[in-house]
């Protein structure tokens, strides 16, 4: 066994760590919820319609996937004017795993 086998069982007894992790993960397994995730790892910041446009769906469908995305902590949205900006948070994706080492 490797030396930081009892640290890492330690980590895992972080139950509300392990729950974000899984919610966060759980969020991203919709198809719209990944595309929207991938468009913005590669754009800093992109409005709903042009989102909608490049994932090919609905603004509605994007709007409430973006919602899902935001309440999940993997998103951040600004104001400007009457739209609405989204870009991934930094390192979400890292954080996802990371949370549970502290």
């Amino acid at each position: 066994m490797h030396s930081n086998t009892q640290q890492l069982k330690q980590e895992l007894q972080n139950n509300e760590a392990i729950e974000l992790c899984a919610k966060q993960c759980g969020v991203i397994g919709d198809t719209i919820k990944l595309k929207i995730c991938y468009l913005l790892r590669h754009y800093p910041e992109l409005n709903v319609t042009t989102i909608a446009k490049l994932a090919d769906t609905s603004i509605s469908n994007v709007s409430h996937s973006l919602r899902k995305l935001k309440e999940a902590g993997l998103v951040d949205a600004r104001r400007q004017s009457q739209a609405m900006y989204y870009s991934l948070k930094k390192d979400a994706f890292r954080s996802i795993l990371q949370v549970i080492g502290g």
